[in-house]
């Protein structure tokens, strides 16, 4: 099992404090947590791309490159790259510099992402949702197999025996290319694609009971088997709220006034019913989506979800709605030393 972090560089209006912490301090502080995570051996940090007034980062490639210089091992990757509005030729060339610095550690998270907001941004078209995705992950595969490429499609120029460079490092988990994922919310078509690709897969899980995720895990595992992959050599992720306190009231209740305040948020943006405290004490049950708590709470909803999903990594948005630096580090610290161990321990027995 692999531990890892998520962050999107939230810099909401502090709920609780009512301070705000600018773009600069909150890039300055993902660095921070970054390093600490590399330092307390946790196995991954993915920062999300979003162009938001309430996010600091837009463009995780560069923050991820400054993050390559001063980390030794930890991987790192984009949690999500938007690959719908982005040009694939790009993406590779960031993420490809990005593997080259950090000697292979590099990670390309590619989805649709759960905001719209690029599209406009970029001048795509909304309508071509599937289609845009479809086309430019196609590409991406293409460019990583090859150095030359010849190429062509309906929303890009065409690529004649053009050279791709840089290429990634050989000291990468594939030697001399780039590790790409597939991201998906549960949606079953995202799941079969990345079987029959034979792309690893990580599943974002922000609500519900992680367990009903199960078919999904399925059916990726049994497109793989159908594409003549190995299923059982095939990484997968969970992407889940979570936060680690070392009591486990005082956990929740430090938490949920950033989960609450980002949640009715985006619920009064797509117009679902407003989360209350008790919604919120459910999903911080045993079998919900919220992994808030006492190490050894966190440990046992990890291992439980395991043993339904049987995923080889789990990761925890900690910084909801700009969760303030020192409980973040704090959490981070708690994950990595006390339910990381825990968990391993478990699992190996």
């Amino acid at each position: 099992m692999e531990f890892g972090i998520y962050s999107f560089g939230d810099i909401h209006l502090d709920p609780a404090t009512g301070e705000n912490v600018s773009p600069e301090q909150q890039l300055a502080n993902t660095i921070e947590r970054i390093k600490l995570a590399d330092d307390s051996g946790l196995d991954y940090f993915g920062l999300g791309e979003h162009h938001r007034p309430d996010y600091a980062i837009s463009a995780p490639a560069t923050v991820l490159a400054a993050a390559a210089t001063v980390t030794r091992r930890i991987r790192l990757g984009s949690a999500v790259t938007v690959l719908s509005t982005e040009d694939p030729v790009r993406v590779f060339q960031q993420f490809a510099t990005i593997d080259l610095l950090s000697h292979g550690r590099a990670e390309l998270l590619a989805g649709r992402g759960s905001f719209t907001e690029s599209f406009p941004l970029f001048g795509a078209n909304l309508g071509d949702y599937d289609e845009l995705f479809t086309e430019k992950l196609n590409l991406l595969l293409t460019l990583n197999e090859s150095e030359f490429v010849t190429w062509s499609g309906k929303f890009r120029p065409t690529l004649v025996d053009a050279q791709i460079l840089p290429r990634p490092s050989q000291n990468g988990r594939v030697p001399g290319k780039l590790d790409i994922w597939i991201a998906t919310g549960g949606n079953p078509e995202s799941s079969a694609r990345a079987g029959a690709l034979g792309l690893p897969v990580s599943y974002a899980i922000i609500g519900g009971m992680p367990e009903r995720f199960a078919p999904l895990f399925d059916l990726y595992r049994r497109a793989a088997t159908q594409a003549g992959h190995d299923a059982g050599t095939l990484r997968s992720a969970i992407a889940v709220p979570g936060f680690v306190g070392s009591d486990s009231q005082r956990a929740k209740d430090d938490f949920f006034p950033y989960w609450i305040d980002s949640m009715a948020r985006i619920s009064a943006e797509r117009g679902f019913p407003t989360p209350t405290r008790s919604t919120f004490d459910d999903a911080a049950g045993s079998r919900g989506a919220i992994f808030a708590g006492s190490p050894n709470e966190v440990a046992d909803k990890i291992i439980a979800t395991h043993g339904h999903l049987h995923n080889d990594r789990v990761g925890l948005q900690m910084d909801w709605s700009g969760v303030p630096q020192h409980l973040v580090m704090k959490s981070i610290e708690l994950f990595a030393t006390e339910v990381a161990p825990q968990v391993r321990k478990e699992l190996a027995g």
